[in-house]
């Protein structure tokens, strides 16, 4: 602590005054090791988010100022800071991996109550054999993705800024340095639970789930959710906006490729963007993680994944509840909100009335069958379908499937349903719910390279196009067709 005092002993920057008292701070020293960042050498702007900015009160004038650029890459103290690594354990791979923790990100504090964390900022007690540094490569990726999902309507960590040094780091090859500011709400994890419970602290472990509760599932207090313990009334509510969060995956074709458990958040947000894809052909068992190489978190594993993490999270919170009965009735929840949600999300996708489940569950599992069956090009399907029930002209979209008379069939079925319901789909509202662009892998790859040779244009523009993912952008009607030849053959890993 004698360092921390000597550094924030200097002047202070007082543009995103941060509060550190009511939060995650306050939990205690057994949750979390204060520390300052590691400086970044000769730091400079890669790219923000003016939208991001807005919500932690920044002005329009923070992005090129000297002074913010040195402390988001954590060369400089904030007013208010007061930066620590959080300690957490999990799973990974599905097998138990032991104490973990913030290895390479730093909590700085809360600004108009979200968490603001600095990923990538050097070395931390739970780094492990790692250097505590992100590369601007995986560092544009989250900073992209995370807004992308955002605009996508997907729960989701959110970014202010990444900040590039030349300073060399070892990944795969040699690259360099990079520092992504992002927020939320909170970034606990399922880890976090399962960090004290393994330890036998029990008194940790109410601590994290009293705090938790208290501060951001209030209504697991009452009698209203229908479970009279508070803490199987906040497993029940994980478990559903966890299911929620996995439908709105599924429906928008995402994947996220390492769903360890420390890498579920307790309140059902995307979080640690590394090897993620966004599905360009239509296949469920798409790897998206070149170093998964049993396929566990291939994209149709995805709503069983987050079932089995939902477990392991039970399993370090069944000392705080009166049963394991409790715990079983919380996790069936999960099946039915998943189900439910994702049911919804295709059918406003489809343009349907959310009908009788068994019709509606048949049309849209025949329809992702004949997908999966000529590997049709998952976005650009659902954006031309939208389209053709504008114009009342499926030619484009049949054009799509080689197998031509089994599309004809499920059209014929389609509109048969709409027919039975009395309801046409409501067109004014599919191009809304289709996008029309999405973030995929060699966008990504593209935008990088430009970054890697100092021009950061690509950058923005793409963060433009995929926060408002719905719009035509006419300058960018290329990011809206089929992805080159050479995109199937990107590879992404956890170093990612």
């Amino acid at each position: 602590m004698a360092r921390m005092n000597a550094q924030l002993d200097q002047p202070l920057l007082a543009r995103l005054p941060l509060d550190w008292t009511h939060g995650f701070h306050a939990l205690g020293g057994s949750f979390y090791t204060p520390l300052l960042a590691q400086q970044l050498p000769a730091p400079f702007w890669v790219a923000h988010s003016s939208d991001v900015a807005a919500l932690l009160g920044l002005d329009n004038a923070w992005f090129g100022s000297d002074e913010m650029l040195q402390a988001l890459a954590g060369n400089t103290p904030i007013l208010g800071a007061q930066p620590l690594a959080s300690v957490y354990s999990g799973h990974q791979f599905g097998q138990w991996a032991g104490q973990l923790g913030d290895g390479r990100a730093l909590l700085l504090g809360e600004a108009n109550g979200l968490e603001v964390q600095l990923k990538g900022s050097g070395r931390t007690p739970y780094s492990r054999m790692g250097d505590g540094r992100a590369v601007l490569r995986s560092s544009i990726r989250e900073f992209l993705c995370s807004e992308a999902m955002h605009a996508l309507g997907i729960p989701t960590t959110r970014a202010v800024c990444v900040i590039g040094s030349d300073l060399p780091v070892r990944r795969e090859t040699l690259e360099t340095a990079a520092v992504v500011t992002r927020v939320a709400s909170s970034f606990i994890r399922f880890g976090h639970f399962e960090h004290f419970a393994a330890r036998g602290q029990l008194h940790e472990l109410r601590t994290l789930a009293d705090y938790v509760i208290d501060r951001y599932y209030p209504h697991c207090r009452q009698s209203t959710s229908g479970v009279n313990n508070a803490y199987a009334a906040l497993l029940q509510a994980v478990t559903e906006r966890t299911a929620q969060m996995v439908a709105h995956w599924q429906a928008v074709g995402f994947c996220h490729g390492v769903m360890n458990t420390d890498n579920m958040s307790i309140l059902g947000l995307t979080l640690d963007y590394g090897p993620f894809g966004f599905l360009d052909a239509y296949h469920p068992g798409h790897i998206c993680n070149h170093s998964d190489t049993q396929g566990r978190y291939a994209f149709d594993a995805q709503p069983d994944v987050a079932h089995w993490n939902l477990y392991a999270l039970a399993q370090a919170m069944l000392p705080l509840m009166e049963s394991q009965t409790l715990a079983v009735q919380a996790l069936d929840r999960f099946k039915p909100e998943f189900e439910q949600h994702y049911r919804r999300l295709m059918c406003a996708k489809l343009g349907l009335p959310d009908g009788p489940a068994a019709q509606v569950d048949a049309l849209i599992n025949d329809l992702l069958d004949l997908m999966a069956r000529d590997r049709v090009d998952y976005p650009i399907f659902w954006r031309r379908l939208s389209e053709a029930s504008v114009q009342n002209h499926f030619e484009p979209v049949r054009d799509l499937f080689i197998d031509r008379l089994g599309w004809n069939a499920w059209l014929l079925r389609y509109q048969k349903h709409i027919n039975h319901t009395g309801q046409g789909p409501e067109t004014n509202l599919l191009l809304k719910v289709n996008p029309k662009y999405v973030l995929r892998n060699y966008l990504c790859e593209e935008a990088i390279e430009a970054a890697q040779r100092k021009d950061f244009s690509g950058v923005q523009r793409l963060l433009e196009v995929i926060t408002h993912p719905f719009d035509e952008h006419p300058q960018a009607q290329t990011w809206a067709g089929f992805p080159p030849d050479w995109a199937s053959r990107i590879e992404v890993s956890c170093s990612s």
